[in-house]
């Protein structure tokens, strides 16, 4: 695993965004896995800057999503469907139809789960995966004490998820119970894995993802068996580890 420090979250944006953008022009066809949250925020405002001033094409990308909540549409103001096109697809040159995100709307969660695991089967995986962390150590809403083998699947969602996620909700009764997930077994397919962590909040989770026993309670843990990890924090998410980083 590498680990690059930026000074602060704008610092680091830029620095992961530097990744993301290094794989589409190594690889203008390249396959990127995406994910939403405030921490990609600034990843996603840094590669529109770039596209605007000239710097990268997204004409050939095509993108898979890791998640989407059961039961919202896409017209969701809270979808990560609406939240894909605020903060990137509608600003770049990135075709429609070379997007891609499990539908919420779906209620056979077997045909979903099958319908989008064969999507990313059918486009040769996925070369760059982007993760966040949450703060009991999921990766896409693969919650502490699930398994690592799975596929794409649907999960309920836990009640400390359903908190850190109420703040974007009129209530925490309106945020979805469920939502559709990558799992970890296709999470670990991908050539390529960078996570972006941000703020003080986050120090705790960090030290024990990454330098804490593998389990399944502690799903990001898992990461530390993959070969090619890239974590990208601020000084504030990296306050608890020492040895070697990259600035």
């Amino acid at each position: 695993m590498r680990i690059y420090k930026g000074k602060d979250y704008a610092d680091m944006s830029r620095k992961a965004a530097n990744i993301v953008s290094a794989q589409v022009i190594m690889k203008p066809n390249c396959v990127l896995g995406l994910a939403t949250g405030s921490t990609p925020v600034g990843l996603y405002k840094q590669l529109v800057e770039w596209f605007n001033k000239g710097d990268l094409d997204f004409s050939e990308v095509m993108t898979v999503n890791l998640d989407e909540y059961k039961g919202l549409s896409r017209e969701n103001d809270q979808s990560y469907y609406y939240f894909m096109h605020q903060h990137l697809f509608d600003h770049v040159n990135i075709p429609i139809e070379n997007t891609h995100l499990p539908n919420g709307m779906e209620p056979d969660p077997d045909r979903e789960c099958k319908r989008y695991t064969e999507l990313i089967q059918s486009l040769g995986g996925v070369d760059l995966q982007l993760l966040g962390i949450g703060h009991n150590g999921h990766i896409g809403f693969n919650e502490p004490g699930e398994s690592f083998d799975k596929q794409v699947h649907c999960v309920n969602l836990t009640k400390s998820t359903i908190e850190a996620n109420k703040r974007f909700f009129a209530s925490a009764d309106d945020v979805p119970k469920q939502a559709y997930t990558m799992g970890i077994k296709t999470i670990m397919q991908a050539k390529k894995i960078l996570i972006v962590a941000s703020g003080e909040d986050k120090a705790d989770i960090v030290q024990k993802a990454f330098f804490g026993p593998i389990t399944p309670q502690v799903p990001a843990s898992v990461l530390q068996l993959h070969n090619d990890v890239t974590l990208v924090a601020d000084e504030a998410a990296l306050s608890r580890i020492s040895g070697e980083i990259n600035n």
